[in-house]
């Protein structure tokens, strides 16, 4: 078999590589086109275009795929760099070599879609979660996109060959390390979940190489000064167990395990371990038939080498979270140092391999969450399946039908129930098959789902009700407004609209909210007009409720509203009280105060040049220290006191002037008060004049006089008040300006 590192340099012989000579003569052909039609041409890498083609359609053969994949490989690159010879395609090398192709070029569109757009946009711990959920959902769609997962194979070739570009040619700079991020993160755990284990390693050191140069190559010196040694120490100790084993009468499979830059960097990094104390940089592994055996070629280990107490663990008796199975054990060798040896059933090995925990998830994640098993599922039969094709390659009899059912399945094999859908901000939202843009709008967020109105896929409007494919770009378009002020439709609840269960489940809510809204509006009224037939609408509702048994009034208007709460037993209720309670929207007058000069206290008015005269304070415009005042002489009643700006007092000036006298506060009464009128208006609801009477008495004001009139939704409003000053009313004044409902509030 022919190395992975060898393949840039592929040969045709190479190129068709287990294929029958009918499929290999297809491969050669498509060689000859892709040799004349690539020229000179250039990748965006700078690698010569033929050359990388050569590269991909080897690693193609190298991973055994059928003959389509291969001419895929080598032809898609051409479609890259000119696009007007997608259509040639088919008309050369048939539908199933253009459905190939195309979904290529859509994996790569996808790439450029979503390049550098990982982060979430925000900070710390829980952006750093967000940043890795949507890689991991990318990692998804990559699978999802391809309808036929060989696609998946064939850009998994392109990356790998890529980087053999940049590490042939030593390219370090910040484009090539951006490559090898964006490999390592999304390109190499696909590799790893779908088993191809020579092109996962592989990846994962490339992309390393660029990401990490100088770290790369101190590990990489560090394996190279020992690997001689450390080869020849693994070879001679699985030989040394494999006779104590034979002497035992135990059959087992024992082999090396490879150990690579990236995984021992990352082995380093997790467990600060320097080089020298990795215990599993020389490692081999024991497959067995039962448990029974796994302990016993345990003892077998142990009388051989020392074993190491605190590095065994016994994931048999206690598995790890993700279902993993096998015994681990650190022994140290004759030469004193440390070899690392794994013991495990062949049922343990394929479980680990390809079996539903996902050892990649456990491995990738470093936890134990195991959400989407389903998805875990069609994983795991992926891999199964590639592993079935690489066993049964080499079988002679029978070999094209067997390609042609592995073919078949891998067709099959798409991740189709579900859909991964971009925002314009190159977010990737997962949705299920079918989802619609009222199912993505939903998905963002709950409030833009309700203010949807429209939505444009891939640039162009589209009806709400149109089915979403993978890797389309989804733009919502809102209603305009405050949230909470659009809502959705009930259409929307159809099945042509909505195909997710989330979604539906949130429109309800919204319809839901709005029905019990209706519904204690309507008990509203019918207790509120069930209190005007007794004559009780001064009533407190908040106490009528809690007599009722009911926690708030809101609760009772919902019981009346929905005909579960009879209105007799609010009116026998309004019956039983002893004393009427108190009126919800009502202002509690009081008497005026004996320090009041309309009781007859000294208002502290003094007329200049004048003693002993009788003054009294106009009623029309009431004033109040330290307004401006003048007064005028009556006909028997003394000096009546006007505010200066009082239009009444404008009048009596214009027609005798000779009777107008100068006038000026002076020291009044000790807690004398001043009689004002209070205008407010205001819009009409209930509770509007007792938020206004609490203001009155907070500010220790006393109300003896009120009028209201109400019209069209508006009240207008005069209060008669006692204050000490105007200093004291403005301060009430601005307090009622913030009332809910208040739109004027002034003195009259």
């Amino acid at each position: 078999m022919v190395s992975i590192a060898a393949l840039n340099s592929a040969t045709s012989d190479q190129l068709v590589q287990g294929l029958s000579a009918d499929d290999g003569a297809r491969v050669l052909a498509a060689l000859d086109v892709a040799s004349a039609a690539y020229g000179d041409r250039l990748c965006s890498s700078g690698q010569p275009a033929f050359e990388f083609s050569v590269g991909v359609a080897g690693t193609l053969a190298f991973l055994r795929t059928d003959a389509e994949t291969r001419i895929a490989g080598l032809m898609f690159e051409l479609t890259m760099l000119d696009p007007t010879t997608a259509p040639t395609i088919e008309p050369r090398f048939g539908k199933e070599v253009c459905d190939l192709v195309s979904g290529v070029r859509q994996l790569i569109r996808l790439r450029e879609l979503t390049r550098g757009q990982k982060d979430t946009g925000g900070r710390g711990k829980n952006a750093a979660q967000l940043a890795v959920a949507q890689v991991e959902t990318l990692r998804k769609m990559l699978l999802a996109m391809a309808s036929d997962m060989r696609v998946v194979l064939v850009r998994l070739a392109s990356c790998v060959t890529t980087l053999r570009y940049f590490a042939d040619i030593k390219l370090f700079n910040e484009a090539t390390r951006a490559y090898g991020r964006e490999t390592l993160d999304l390109y190499a755990p696909l590799a790893n979940r779908l088993g191809i284990w020579q092109l996962k390693w592989e990846l994962e050191d490339l992309s390393f190489r660029f990401i990490e140069p100088e770290t790369y190559k101190r590990i990489a010196k560090m394996l190279e000064e020992k690997r001689m040694m450390r080869e020849g120490f693994v070879t001679s100790a699985i030989a040394r167990l494999q006779a104590e084993m034979k002497a035992a009468g135990i059959q087992a499979e024992v082999f090396g395990r490879p150990k690579h830059i990236y995984s021992i960097w990352n082995k380093m990094r997790g467990k600060e371990l320097d080089f020298t104390d990795l215990y599993d940089v020389r490692a081999f592994r024991v497959i067995v038939a039962d448990v029974k055996t796994c302990y016993t070629v345990l003892g077998v280990v142990h009388n051989i080498w020392t074993p190491i107490p605190k590095e065994f663990d016994d994931y048999i008796s206690r598995p790890k979270p993700n279902g993993y199975q096998s015994l681990h054990t650190v022994v140290t060798a004759e030469d004193g140092r440390p070899l690392e040896v794994q013991i495990r059933t062949q049922e343990m090995h394929n479980f680990a391999e390809y079996g539903v925990a996902a050892h990649w998830r456990y491995k990738e994640e470093g936890g134990s969450n195991f959400a989407g098993q389903k998805y875990d599922e069609k994983i795991a039969w992926l891999r199964q399946l590639l592993a079935w094709k690489t066993d049964v390659a080499d079988a002679v009899v029978g070999q094209e039908e067997t390609q042609r059912e592995w073919v078949e399945k891998l067709k099959a094999a798409a991740l189709d129930d579900r859909i991964f859908v971009l925002t314009p901000q190159a977010r990737v939202l997962e949705l299920p098959v079918g989802a619609t843009p009222i199912d993505f709008a939903y998905h963002l967020h709950s409030d833009v789902g309700h203010r949807c109105r429209g939505a444009r896929v891939d640039g162009v409007m589209v009806p709400l009700n149109t089915p979403l494919r993978n890797g389309q770009t989804c733009e919502i378009i809102t209603a305009k407004g405050a949230p909470g002020t659009a809502g959705p439709s009930r259409d929307w609840l159809n099945p042509d609209y909505t195909v997710s269960s989330r979604t539906r489940s949130k429109i309800r809510a919204w319809f839901h909210a709005i029905d019990i809204q209706e519904t204690v509006s309507n008990g509203r009224a019918l207790v509120e007009k069930s209190l005007q037939r007794e004559g009780k609408t001064a009533v407190n509702l908040e106490a009528l409720a809690q007599k009722l048994g009911f926690a708030k009034v809101d609760d009772l208007f919902l019981q009346v509203g929905k005909d579960l709460f009879s209105l007799r037993h609010v009116e026998a209720a309004l019956h039983e009280q002893a004393e009427p309670a108190e009126p919800e929207d009502a202002v509690v007058l009081g008497k005026s105060r004996a320090s009041s000069v309309e009781q007859g206290a000294k208002s502290g008015v003094l007329v200049v040049g004048t003693d002993g005269l009788m003054t009294q304070l106009a009623k029309c415009c009431k004033p109040a220290p330290p307004d401006g005042i003048v007064g005028f002489v009556t006909r028997g009643k003394g000096v009546s006191i006007h505010r200066a700006t009082c239009k009444n007092f404008a009048e009596m000036r214009a027609k005798a002037p000779e009777r107008v006298i100068v006038t000026e506060w002076g020291r009044a009464e000790r807690d004398t008060v001043y009689p004002v009128d209070i205008f407010i208006l205001a819009g009409d609801r209930q509770g509007l004049l007792r938020d206004i009477s609490e203001i009155f008495s907070r500010e220790k004001i006393n109300v003896i006089g009120v009028n209201t009139q109400s019209a069209k939704g508006q009240a207008r409003m005069t209060f008669t008040a006692e204050i000490g000053s105007t200093a004291q009313l403005q301060k009430a004044l601005l307090s009622i300006t913030e009332v809910s409902g208040v739109l004027e509030a002034r003195r009259a």
